[in-house]
């Protein structure tokens, strides 16, 4: 919207066209939503509370948690609302690819608002059955990477590329890049769900890890850095830097809020929309490998989960005192604020190892 507006009021006044620079868009991105979200935040967090919009705390898990009982949950519709408003200001809305990750997000985001919701509001501890949220989440992800698959120009933008390695790209075609995809949103996104357990555990990573992928969209989306790196160039794939941006600026944003002792919770709202943005962003800028890199915290998590619930299931026995992950750690002795910065600081190396495959290939 307003980079439209700076190019018309361009050909009166040149000092417009620095707005077409996606590097001082992508500043302009994370500081709007940063403001944004400082705004609207207090004021969300007094209507959540207001309409006892409060998160429920499992007894079976570590007793310190009990006195996060009734604590705002569902403030991920603040970083919606950021990240809407944001890229809708600052990126090209004839990109296609901001329009189909921005739908994305939302469409998971109104999934984890309908299970929130039935959960707090009308006090059904099963919300929205997982066979409902699976079959949504499926439904969205399938469509809006077989819409990528369907405007695809050049085979490179449905090969799977394996880090390190100049030459080396595993050819997937149409349908298998519809299959690959749809395992990256719905993994994606369910990984930081389950992560979000503790306070800020989810948020940074995920702030830390848009803002890599940010630098791989600039790069795909460059014809001249692109071939310097040896990465396929994908025209249009540049403006999802801003869109990044602006998840990256939310995010930290929600994090002052959201920073031990949380004032807010993200909730299913905003667990499952972030997920799918990260899965979206790393299929169109081809990075699905690195993807799972930097989010090895996600990952980690995730097994976690599975593991417990095949091990309980097949010899009765658990493998961790509790899934997922952080929590074991917790009933190992950790503090909450070991948990999350430990885990931050793993995600940080992840991300630069992540970031390192720009030249290491």
């Amino acid at each position: 919207m307003l980079l439209e507006l700076a190019q018309w009021l361009s050909s009166d006044i040149r000092a417009f066209n620095v707005f077409g620079y996606i590097t001082l868009r992508v500043v302009l991105a994370a500081l709007t939503a940063l403001a944004i979200s400082f705004l609207i935040g207090p004021a969300m967090i007094r209507r959540l509370a207001a309409y006892k919009i409060g998160q429920a705390v499992r007894d079976d898990g570590p007793q310190t948690h009990l006195v996060k009982t009734g604590t705002p949950t569902m403030g991920g519709a603040l970083i919606l609302v950021s990240v809407a408003v944001t890229t809708l200001l600052w990126a090209d809305l004839q990109n296609r690819y901001v329009w189909i990750c921005l739908a994305t997000t939302l469409g998971f985001g109104a999934i984890g608002w309908v299970d929130d919701w039935r959960k707090v509001v009308h006090r059904n501890p099963k919300g929205l059955s997982a066979r409902a949220k699976f079959a949504w989440q499926s439904a969205i992800a399938i469509v809006a990477v077989a819409v990528l698959a369907w405007s695809a120009k050049l085979p490179a933008q449905t090969e799977l590329l394996v880090p390190f390695f100049k030459t080396v790209a595993i050819p997937l075609g149409a349908i298998g890049f519809v299959i690959l995809g749809f395992f990256v949103v719905v993994g994606t996104s369910n990984a930081v769900n389950l992560t979000d357990g503790l306070d800020g555990l989810a948020i940074m990573p995920t702030v830390m890890i848009a803002a890599a992928l940010a630098v791989f969209a600039y790069v795909t989306g460059h014809a001249v850095f692109s071939k310097y790196l040896g990465f396929p160039f994908i025209s249009g794939a540049g403006e999802l830097a801003v869109f990044c941006a602006a998840i990256a600026g939310a995010g930290l944003a929600f994090l002052w809020f959201n920073a031990y002792p949380a004032e807010v919770f993200m909730g299913d709202v905003g667990a499952l929309a972030l997920g799918a943005a990260l899965g979206m962003v790393a299929i169109v800028v081809r990075q699905e490998i690195v993807l799972f890199i930097m989010g090895g915290v996600f990952v980690v998590e995730t097994l976690s989960v599975v593991i417990q619930v095949a091990s309980f299931k097949l010899t009765g026995r658990r493998v961790f005192r509790m899934a997922p992950l952080h929590h074991h750690y917790e009933l190992k002795g950790w503090k909450e604020n070991q948990v999350v910065v430990r885990f931050w600081i793993i995600t940080m190396m992840l991300v630069l190892f992540g970031l390192s495959t720009l030249k290491l290939r």
